[in-house]
């Protein structure tokens, strides 16, 4: 969810399309790149953005709030968000909205030796592994509220340095391996079995030195993320993330509803989906 005009031509054109049915090697490095909006009820004035980044071989997601889309902001944010990956990114795939289709940009990746991609313009599927996680974990712990302040923006970055522990070390994923066809000839899809992303991290580097390479972990990036799964308490990270989640709606909800009653919008659609979410995420707890 971008909400930007596509990047020009000659700079887009630049950059090679990566497209859904494309064989790609599943190996850690490949980053899907989107932005999340937090405009609430208006895309007028200036409004925080989230940047995603999802690993594609080991679900592995990053978040990081900015300002909002200016390319110097996405950048900065990009290079927060790149260190947090326990491997390095060698791709970094995007669509062409122009926070990301920028000389800036473009030039800091190639400085970098990581190499840009783009989605088909206005083809969703291309990135589906980013876009899942636009709604399962930027809407669901952030909501729909306007966040245009400083605390709020440093309340969500306090928010993703929870939730990134609890995701990638903690949350077991399913990922798609192949496609099957059924008996009554319609096409059935077929996951592996639940891992945490640091699970799949483990095993691509345990595979990659069987095969004489170097592997994906280092060995203190390795004991440090050791050290904090053995030192964090995943309930506790539950309840900690919910006090961040209370602390956003408390500061962020009356002045939403109120941007939307001036603009003469019913929020009775939005309540009830954030109302949905807070089932959803009951039922996780359970």
């Amino acid at each position: 969810m971008s909400l930007t005009r596509p990047a020009p031509e000659h700079v887009r054109n630049s950059i090679r399309i990566r497209k859904c049915a494309d064989e790609i090697t599943r190996l850690p490095g490949l980053a899907e790149t989107d932005t999340v909006a937090h405009c609430g009820a208006s895309a007028r004035g200036e409004f925080a953005r989230t940047l995603t980044m999802v690993d594609y071989a080991t679900n592995w997601t990053v978040n990081v709030t900015a300002r909002n889309n200016a390319k110097s902001n996405i950048r900065a944010a990009v290079e927060t968000a790149i260190p947090l990956f326990p491997f390095p990114v060698t791709c970094f795939d995007s669509d062409n909205g122009t926070e990301f289709i920028n000389d800036e940009l473009i030039d800091w990746l190639q400085q970098r030796d990581i190499e840009q991609t783009r989605s088909r313009p206005y083809r969703k599927n291309d990135q589906a592994t980013v876009e899942s996680r636009n709604n399962h974990v930027v809407r669901k712990y952030a909501s729909y509220w306007r966040y245009d302040t400083q605390e709020q923006r440093d309340l969500l970055n306090r928010l993703w340095t929870l939730t990134h522990a609890l995701l990638n070390l903690f949350t077991p994923t399913r990922k798609p391996v192949r496609w099957e066809q059924s008996r009554d000839g319609r096409r059935k899809t077929i996951y592996d079995e639940p891992r945490t992303p640091w699970a799949r991290v483990l095993e691509h580097d345990a595979a990659d030195r069987a095969r004489g390479g170097q592997g994906y972990v280092d060995e203190a990036t390795r004991g440090r993320i050791e050290t904090i799964i053995a030192s964090t308490n995943p309930a506790q990270l539950g309840r900690d993330i919910a006090a961040l989640q209370d602390r956003l709606e408390h500061i962020s909800r009356d002045r939403s509803e109120a941007l939307a009653r001036r603009n003469g919008l019913d929020m009775g659609y939005l309540g009830q989906a954030i109302e949905r979410m807070r089932a959803d995420a009951a039922q996780d707890k359970q």
